[in-house]
């Protein structure tokens, strides 16, 4: 196992004059000990150090390597490396870590795991701020999907460190101001766990001119109402040689073992293997004991008393906080009450989203069912630059993504039974989409279904048959769901993000077809895919269809497609015409359209009948078997 290490000194002065830090513009921070491996002799640690200055960007064998190697992109359904480090190997480098640093004495300070790898060309900075433990380590399952685009740095404070929160405040600060200075134009990312979170709200405070990103997984600012309290006074009464057994009796506030167990379990159709989970949880369990060699006792007495503190200290700057927030919170927290907490902090914040992961545990980025690049994705918060670029900074979903996408689980694809067929050129019909050339740009225009249900199938289709990327143009407002939606629509608005769609607009199509990308067309739009009773695979398309002449002048080939089947298996109960007759179902409808645009306004007949509404409807046998 590999780390990069870089000691972080408390230092009023400035950036450039760091004996631990470079402001060299090629490099981002430079560490004073390279470890290049930890491994056990004999029972014991043994650490292979090169004390000489190098730069995190370049650790792999030893030598820089050429900006000619850095990636610029990711391919379609790309490996995020998701479930191959876990529990174990998270405890493995964090005794490893620990020992390593309780023998120099030596301050907080910055590595890199070199799971991260190597970043895309023009990655922003990502700093992680671990909870009490203070290891560092625990982006272990995200490691090497984060470090695919971001160039990841985590902070670990050794167990021996009695820094107080305002010189760790300066520590993320001092980091924070010279990646600023070395790249005035990027975004920095914060993510702080528990304690991190309230860290990471403090430089946020102290900075609002600084453009920072936060994302705060089960922020411990909710202390004075957490579980600790009894924690710390059963803490006490415990005498010192039985401290070894303070994990197994705390551990059902810790996290969910059953979820953690599960991040690598995925047998056949994604359901989870149950030998595997049995023999995951067997060999996790008896891990605790090692929390105890993580973080002693006093060191633990010691973090309390600093988070108790700290979360008073950001609690009472949450009004001077400018930057984007992203909060992921687990309904399952019996240790902090995180869920009602994302909650007040979404209303204190003035630019927070919340995610909420309603069966995980306290330790949430340890435990299967949450993807902290996903989040990121889904929320719009990958950028570049200091503004959101929706072509630019978009990312590909990954396999895990893919794979773990409600639609693509066996009982969906057997209740959807989607088949597609495409035509060769020499007229003939075959199976799937050999049809569809190779190469864009290609514009596939077709109807839409009720409820849009179609659009999964064809992306999805098109990701697992041609590994192609496909664009489809959505209704804005499926981008500016709001808070109170977080169960209904977010969900869904998540996953279209994830897998391509962008917002309809003549700008966007242009550029679309200027990039060479495969886009689908849905004219009929919203009027079609929330049709009425009697108006199943009924068109509702502009008489004057712009589209193309555009895909005419990019030199795009149009692909007409038609979608039939669903309007076979669907009895509709009760359409927007229904609705408008029941008081309560009109005053739902009016309340849930207020404020949205209606992209077809000014055109006249059925198609500018485009309010947002959700057909209630059954799933039926068809009539012809």
């Amino acid at each position: 196992m590999s780390l990069l290490v870089s000691n972080s000194s408390v230092s009023s002065s400035s950036s450039s004059s760091s004996p631990f830090l470079s402001q060299d513009k090629t490099h981002r921070l430079h560490s004073r000990d390279l470890v290049r491996s930890i491994v056990k002799i004999n029972g014991a640690s043994c650490v292979n150090r090169k004390n000489t200055v190098v730069s995190l960007a370049s650790y792999e064998n030893g030598g820089k390597k050429s900006s000619q190697n850095t990636p610029e992109k990711l391919e379609p359904l790309w490996d995020d490396g998701y479930g191959t480090q876990t529990m174990k190997d998270y405890t493995k480098i964090a005794i490893d870590l620990s020992r390593l640093t309780s023998n120099d004495g030596g301050p907080p300070r910055w590595f890199c795991p070199v799971a991260c790898n190597r970043p895309l060309k023009d990655s922003p900075v990502l700093m992680y701020l671990p909870g009490l433990e203070g290891t560092g380590t625990g982006l272990v399952v995200h490691e090497k999907a984060l470090g695919k685009v971001f160039h990841v740095q985590c902070l670990h404070i050794p167990s021996h460190d009695r820094t107080p929160f305002e010189g760790l405040i300066k520590i993320v600060e001092e980091s924070v101001k010279i990646e600023q200075n070395l790249f005035p134009n990027k975004p920095i990312y914060l993510l702080g766990e528990s304690f991190g979170a309230i860290l990471a709200l403090a430089v946020a405070s102290r900075n609002p001119t600084i453009d920072l990103i936060l994302i705060l997984a089960n922020s411990a600012t909710s202390y004075e109402r957490s579980s600790l309290h009894p924690l710390v006074g059963f803490m006490k009464t415990l005498p010192v040689e039985h401290y070894g057994s303070f994990p197994y009796l705390t551990s059902f506030l810790l996290g969910d073992f059953v979820k953690m167990a599960m991040v690598n379990t995925n047998g056949p159709n994604h359901l989870p293997s149950f030998g595997q989970l049995i023999g995951n949880l067997t060999e996790d369990i008896p891990l605790l004991s090692a929390m105890t060699t993580i973080i002693p006792r006093d060191t633990l007495d010691w973090r309390i008393k600093l988070l108790e503190s700290a979360a008073g200290y950001a609690n009472s700057r949450l009004h001077t906080i400018k930057a984007q927030v992203l909060i992921l919170a687990s309904g399952k927290d019996n240790l902090l009450p995180s869920k009602d907490e994302a909650q007040r902090l979404s209303r204190l914040l003035p630019h927070c989203d919340i995610r909420v992961f309603e069966e995980n545990g306290h330790t949430i980025l340890m435990e299967n069912g949450v993807n902290v690049l996903s989040a990121i994705k889904a929320t719009q918060l990958y950028r570049h630059s200091s503004k959101f670029d929706i072509f630019r900074d978009f990312l590909p979903p990954s396999m895990t993504e893919f794979k773990t996408l409600p639609m693509e689980a066996w009982w969906y694809r057997l209740y959807m039974g989607a088949s597609m067929f495409s035509t060769m050129e020499d007229g003939k019909i075959v199976r799937g989409l050999s049809g569809v050339p190779d190469e864009g740009p290609v514009l596939i225009v077709g109807n839409h279904l009720l409820w849009g249900v179609d659009v999964f199938s064809i992306v999805l289709e098109f990701l697992r048959e041609k590994k192609t990327m496909i664009h489809g143009l959505a209704h804005p407002q499926i981008f500016e769901f709001d808070k109170k939606y977080e169960y209904l629509m977010i969900p869904y608005s998540d996953i279209m993000k994830l897998f391509g769609a962008i917002p309809v607009s003549g700008r966007n199509f242009f550029k679309l077809l200027a990039r060479n990308s495969y886009t689908l067309l849905y004219p009929g739009g919203a009027r079609e895919a929330l049709h009425r009773k009697g108006e199943g695979c009924k068109l509702f398309w502009p008489d004057k269809q712009e589209f193309v002449r555009m895909a005419v002048k990019f030199g795009a080939t149009i692909v007409p497609f038609g979608v039939v089947g669903e309007d076979d298996m669907s009895e509709l109960l009760i359409d927007y015409n229904e609705m408008k007759k029941i008081p309560f179902l009109d005053q739902m409808v009016n309340e849930f359209n207020q404020g949205r645009t209606n992209l077809r306004a000014g055109m006249g007949g059925e198609i500018a009948k485009q309010p947002l509404h959700f057909p209630i409807f059954l799933p039926k046998l068809p009539d012809k078997m």
